[in-house]
């Protein structure tokens, strides 16, 4: 056993009487040497004649013994000290006998014997364990209030430190391929990028707003016009939306892009960073990453983030059900919508359990939920007997169901089939255990379309940004054919980066700004300052952004990337630790010429 080769070697400081090694970095090679440490008291064992604490500084764990021969006066400290109570000692490495050793930990086979220790500050008895890695069972909320209390715990420090890994390796990679680091405002002006902006009153400027900033989008743009040619940020946003585990309103993304370059230089350098980034995880990234068609990625998976570490893929059984009589099949096909299902695998589930598939489908939004399982030529299902024994085969086909396979179905347009199906397929592999475990599995989703419809605004809306540049001919007279020249990638399910090629024409992006009811005066108020720098020669230019907080919880394994983040928000959007966001005082407003009304009760 031997001490990590990671730990930094600590920074010579003159006249420094608190430490001169890190904790984790007592080893083999210190034997017999006087060392200096310092940090928390992260357990206490008081066996009468001995005192053992384990001492904990960012780097990790090490036990020191307070021994009455050879500690003097600061044997009586080490019965006096409690949980997290920050010491300094001096004192010799000695190797552990074989039977003491603890393979726990890294420096496990070696402790110090402590000459001399001062208790530099005492602490109140924490509100939770911090303590050891089990899972802890403390709310949230509580973490929250106590944070810097809860970053103090083996998982949540490790997670920062991969988090800064991370970081560093972006870092690297870019700056090894001729990226430019540079940084664009904060305070900006507030444009349309798909979420609420965050608005900053302005004092000097009474009745005008700033915008903080929903990503450098435009900025990036302006710095390719500007000739700069390949340029990245470790960028601060944020969007007034609401929260979910992955989505906080202020958030890190790793803003990058390229001049001269089309959509496979890009995938080709970003492919390179990716295994190179992930690597420092210890996460292989096998090159090419597989690309999918959005439209494909719809059909199969339902969702243009699939997670393509298992089967379970969804299938239209239009052509088996195209003459079915049965009314629910055919009132969808007769309807302009679809009959899809998916093969759950072979199991047997009681009927409790497949009425409450029937209500999951349901309260997804589906009217209802086929189930049956392959017997035979033909099924055991409730629906089985409205159907033929042709029209059963050709649905055991289509699934490529076997013997006791659980067969799922969903009769309803091709937007709800698809949300219902790939929702319960990402649900059920994960309480089936069909997920293999460690494994992990990236996809490329290309040939985007430009446009959808949104429904509630009633008009056109980009599937990425209208600055978004589009393949082929644009025909305003059918804006739903617009293919984008963009691209996401997906990691296990979640979308961790979207870019696309640029409109570097202005009149194609004022065409564009068109469709999506925005008429050019409008337009120049709002966008005229990259409407200028068009004009002034754009090379073809293109980037992505990438969820940093989204990367980084992936990598450690984490579900939220609250765990990630040293300072998170609640899923409401609060800071339990700070109480923000907080009113502010009178003067406060009239200085910036806005008054607050009290918030109506709900």
């Amino acid at each position: 056993m031997s001490a990590p080769a990671d730990i930094p070697d600590l920074p010579a400081q003159r006249g420094n009487e608190f430490r001169d090694l890190w904790a984790g970095a007592v080893g083999a090679g210190r034997v017999g040497t006087e060392v200096r440490l310092a940090g928390w008291v992260n357990r206490r064992r008081d066996h009468g004649g001995l005192v053992f604490i384990d001492l904990r500084d960012r780097t990790g764990v090490v036990q020191l013994v307070f021994d009455p021969d050879d500690s003097g006066a600061a044997f009586a400290l080490g019965h006096e000290l409690r949980s997290e109570d920050v010491i300094s000692v001096r004192g010799t490495v000695v190797e552990r006998s074989a039977d003491t050793v603890n393979p726990e930990i890294a420096t496990g086979a070696w402790e110090v014997r402590v000459a001399a220790a001062a208790r530099l500050a005492a602490a109140a008895t924490p509100p939770f364990q911090i303590e050891g890695r089990g899972r802890n069972e403390t709310g949230e909320e509580a973490r929250l209030r106590y944070r810097y209390l809860d970053l103090r715990r083996e998982p949540m420090r490790e997670a920062i430190e991969l988090r800064a890994r991370i970081v560093r390796a972006m870092r690297e990679q870019l700056d090894g391929e001729g990226f430019i680091e540079i940084e664009t405002p904060v305070l900006t002006r507030s444009t349309p990028e798909g979420a609420r902006d965050f608005l900053v009153p302005s004092r000097l400027q009474q009745g005008s707003f700033y915008a903080l900033p929903q990503s450098p989008q435009l900025f990036k743009q302006l710095l390719m016009v500007a000739g700069f040619e390949r340029y990245y940020q470790i960028a601060r946003c944020f969007r007034d939306e609401d929260l979910r585990a992955d989505r906080q309103p202020d958030f890190t993304q790793l803003d990058l892009e390229m001049s001269f370059v089309d959509e496979e230089d890009v995938i080709e350098a970003n492919e390179r960073l990716l295994r190179h980034v992930l690597a420092v995880a210890g996460i292989e990234v096998e090159l090419p990453i597989p690309r999918i068609a959005h439209a494909d990625a719809l059909a199969r998976y339902g969702t243009d983030r699939p997670d393509v570490r298992f089967g379970m893929e969804l299938r239209d059984l239009g052509g088996a059900l195209a003459e079915t009589g049965f009314r629910v099949f055919r009132a969808a096909i007769d309807g302009d919508g679809v009959v899809k299902g998916i093969n759950a695998g072979r199991r047997e589930l009681p009927r409790s359990e497949l009425d409450g598939l029937i209500a999951e489908a349901q309260e997804l939004g589906a009217k209802g939920l086929v189930w049956a399982f392959r017997e035979g030529d033909g099924w055991r299902s409730p629906t089985a007997k409205f159907l033929s024994d042709v029209e059963l085969a050709g649905v055991n086909a289509e699934l490529g169901a076997e013997e006791g396979d659980l067969l799922l179905i969903v009769a309803d347009s091709a937007a709800v089939a698809n949300r219902v199906l790939g929702t319960l397929r990402t649900r059920l592999a994960g309480r089936w255990g069909e997920i293999p475990p460690g494994s992990h599995g990236f996809c490329w989703i290309v040939d985007w379309p430009l446009l959808e419809w949104d429904e509630a605004e009633g008009g056109w809306a980009p599937l990425h940004h209208p600055f978004t540049a589009f393949a082929g001919e644009l025909d305003e007279g059918d804006p739903a054919a617009a293919r984008a020249r963009a691209y996401d990638i997906v990691w296990n399910g979640s979308e961790i980066g979207g870019g696309s090629i640029r409109i570097g024409d202005p009149e194609a992006q004022e065409r564009v700004l068109a469709l999506l009811g925005i008429d050019a005066a409008e337009a120049e108020a709002r966008f005229g300052f990259l409407l200028e720098a068009l004009r002034y020669g754009a090379p073809p230019h293109g980037g992505i952004a990438y969820g940093l907080d989204r990367i980084c919880a992936l990598a450690s394994g984490s579900d939220s990337i609250r765990d990630v983040i040293a300072f998170p928000k609640t899923a409401s959007g609060g800071d339990p630790l700070t109480g923000a966001p907080a009113p502010v005082d009178e003067r406060q407003l009239r200085e910036l010429g806005i008054s607050a009304r009290a918030a109506k009760p709900r």
